[in-house]
């Protein structure tokens, strides 16, 4: 049995104007480590809420461990835990304060789940009576999901639960997610960074309400039906414009310090002819090489081939 489902959800807001999810499906097996991964406002924090009953859908189904979320809304909250995107405990209240009554609230103790949470309260536990509120950004996110695993739930939904963490801190919290993972807990994680969708087993792409794929990383990236060049020169802006005036030329976005390309038929040697083509402009100190796409260039053609648009953009996600 798939630990969560999704049918067809769609959701609206403003009576109607503004379509926030549009025929949203896609499902996540029991034990799998899943990412929703897209920009902000992509519909990701509307499905977390419709998951965890706060909100209802317009239309279509949804379940978590074959419960559904209109009807069996009490079992869902009992079953599931949720780390929202923004820190939402109670900031006058120290650490313990708060671990215990979210444990109190689901009629257990710290003592009777303390397992599950051991590995990530120890590292807090030495701040034990410091006030939440003045606890630094890993802290709190390491406290907000004790808080969230204290009643052992099946179910782990995280939404954005890395935005606004430092590199470090965010590295920590997905070994930790690695390790609960092992312990048969199905993990729901949204995030808007790219390179964490690698760490998922499999992810949902998801953009402007509307899934657009769901495969392992591995797949969506080896699925990519062209090959990718990057493309730099000393006046990089002035050879994004040559680029796109060029008729041969499929799609070219900036990506850090290069250019994206991809041409519209398989030229032979495509870095021959992207070379070629820039110094009869007049660019200088070129560099030109077949690359392997990435989770960002995946998503990028995906957005392209849905909106009709073939990347006329000057700046990534």
């Amino acid at each position: 049995m798939d630990a969560v489902t999704l049918h067809d959800i769609v959701k609206t807001y403003d009576k109607g104007k503004i379509k926030a999810l549009d025929g949203v499906s896609f499902t996540v097996e029991e034990g799998e480590l899943f990412g929703l991964i897209g920009p902000d406002g992509a519909g990701k924090t509307s499905i977390f809420r419709i998951l965890t009953t706060v909100l209802m859908a317009d239309t279509g189904e949804a379940s978590l461990s074959g419960w559904d979320v209109v009807k069996d809304y009490k079992q869902i909250r009992n079953e599931v835990g949720y780390m929202p995107g923004k820190f939402s405990l109670y900031q006058d209240l120290t650490v313990l304060e708060n671990l215990t009554f979210f444990a109190t609230v689901f009629g257990t103790t710290i003592d009777e789940n303390y397992t599950i949470i051991r590995d990530i309260y120890e590292q807090i536990k030495p701040f034990n009576n410091r006030r939440a509120g003045k606890l630094s950004g890993g802290m709190k996110q390491k406290l907000a999901l004790c808080c969230a695993l204290i009643h052992k739930p099946k179910v782990l939904l995280l939404d954005e639960p890395t935005t606004g963490v430092d590199v470090v801190s965010r590295k920590e919290f997905w070994n930790m997610l690695k390790t609960l993972k092992k312990q048969g807990i199905t993990i729901l994680v949204s995030t808007p960074y790219m390179d964490e969708a690698m760490l998922c087993e499999r992810i949902a792409l998801i953009q402007a309400g509307r899934i657009m794929q769901v495969d392992t990383p591995g797949n969506i990236i080896r699925s990519y039906p062209t090959k990718l060049y990057a493309v730099k020169s000393a006046a990089i802006y002035r050879l994004l414009l040559d680029l796109r005036a060029n008729n041969t030329i499929e799609s070219c976005y900036a990506f850090g310090a290069f250019l994206h390309v991809t041409l519209k038929k398989h030229e032979e040697d495509g870095e021959l002819y992207l070379k070629s083509y820039a110094e009869e402009k007049g660019h200088k100190a070129l560099q030109v090489e077949e690359i392997v796409p990435s989770i960002e260039d995946s998503f990028i053609r995906l957005m392209d081939e849905r909106t009709g648009n073939k990347s006329q953009r000057s700046h990534i996600l």
